[in-house]
């Protein structure tokens, strides 16, 4: 047992210490005008205990058992999602919840990114370095990660959807595919590009009255905006602009610490959630931006080099997706707050509040330090 703890990855600990003095401080002033979300700081701190304690315990399980267990986790992910679409609460416009006694709120769509990221790498595994097939690797792949895709999607829950594609092109590249299919894949998303943006501007109008109808036309809002930000409505700009205007505002050194007139003055929506990179920017400006940016790059430069260092090809598939999902994560994210990308509700990892999204992070980091610590020359049977 000493062993394995003395395996674990310190430089990644201190990382996530960081990051969580970041999210406290932060979490804290967004909520300032939020009497609902007012211990929001101190729950956050007891999601990041529970969090360091599964993700340290995690270092002591070894990670081949639960490769092994793809099937079964996948199962029971895609029975969560089946099942909180009937019986799942209805949160921001999507039906993805599961309410919990206390107050606490469970996600499945979050538990189902590690789900497939351990499925698709058992999956591309069992090619030992060699390249990926189409037939029997490429489409094992696609429908592996398809059903769970689209069962977000109708919940709906267009950021977590956007997270599963970027998970499977993350790990399918580094997986070896052949330049061929990487062209054609290329090929085909920049043809589908084109199609739903022609077609959305063709049929903008009617696409918004059928979203109306089923309540959903925040979804026809946030991807007009994107498209054609001159015609959008001043309510569909409205989170876009003012988040812009709130970083700069906050210029080099930022407005100072409970300063924020745009996140005081309610003009940020979601200011403790998906918004909550607006507050940073605000508050303590392009210096304290730039020291966030530079803790994400400390972590992913981390976990690229356990991956390059897995004799388990496994393993280093796991990474690279856990990698993946974090690395798009952060660009949509603060990408959406600056203009360079549509709004969706993706959160900003280890700093948004939120307890299904914060453990899902703490399990992966855990099984990134199960995967340093279980590294001896092996032999992996299917």
């Amino acid at each position: 047992m000493l062993n394995k703890l003395k395996k674990l990855d310190w430089g990644i600990l201190i990382i996530l210490l960081f990051l969580m003095i970041i999210s406290t401080v932060v979490l804290h002033s967004a909520t300032a005008n939020f009497p609902q979300y007012a211990s929001s700081d101190m729950r956050q701190l007891l999601f990041y205990a529970v969090g360091f304690s599964i993700a340290i315990a995690a270092t002591l399980f070894d990670y081949r058992i639960i490769l092994k267990s793809w099937h079964v986790l996948y199962g029971i992910g895609v029975s969560l999602l089946i099942l909180v679409y009937f019986f799942g609460a209805v949160i921001n416009g999507a039906r993805g919840w599961f309410k919990l006694p206390g107050g606490f709120s469970f996600q499945p769509a979050e538990i189902v990114k590690i789900v497939l990221i351990i499925g698709i790498a058992y999956i591309m595994g069992r090619r030992q370095g060699d390249r990926l097939t189409f037939s029997q690797d490429l489409l094992p792949v696609g429908a592996f990660a398809f059903l769970p895709f689209m069962l977000v999607m109708i919940q709906p829950d267009l950021g977590n959807a956007i997270i599963y594609l970027v998970i499977v092109l993350g790990m399918l590249w580094i997986g070896n595919v052949k330049y061929s299919h990487v062209l054609v894949g290329l090929a085909v998303v920049i043809a589908g590009m084109v199609v739903f943006v022609t077609l959305f501007n063709m049929f903008n109008q009617e696409i918004y009255d059928y979203l109306e109808n089923q309540d959903k036309e925040h979804w026809h809002q946030r991807i007009n905006t994107f498209i054609n930000p001159e015609e959008a409505s001043a309510d569909a700009r409205h989170q876009s602009e003012n988040a812009q205007i709130a970083i700069g505002s906050g210029g080099l050194s930022g407005d100072g610490y409970l300063q924020g007139d745009m996140k005081n003055g309610g003009f940020i929506p979601y200011p403790y959630s998906d918004s909550i990179f607006v507050v940073i920017g605000e508050e303590f400006g392009f210096q304290g931006s730039a020291i966030l940016l530079l803790l994400y790059f400390l972590l992913i430069y981390r976990m690229i080099v356990i991956a390059f260092q897995c004799y388990d090809l496994r393993a280093s598939f796991i990474v690279i997706g856990i990698v993946s999902m974090y690395v798009f994560q952060v660009f949509q994210n603060i990408g959406m707050m600056i203009g360079i990308m549509p709004i969706t509700g993706i959160t900003l990892p280890f700093i948004s509040y939120g307890g299904t999204s914060l453990l899902l992070n703490m399990m992966s980091i855990g099984l990134v330090f199960s995967i340093k610590a279980h590294q001896e020359k092996y032999e992996l049977a299917d």
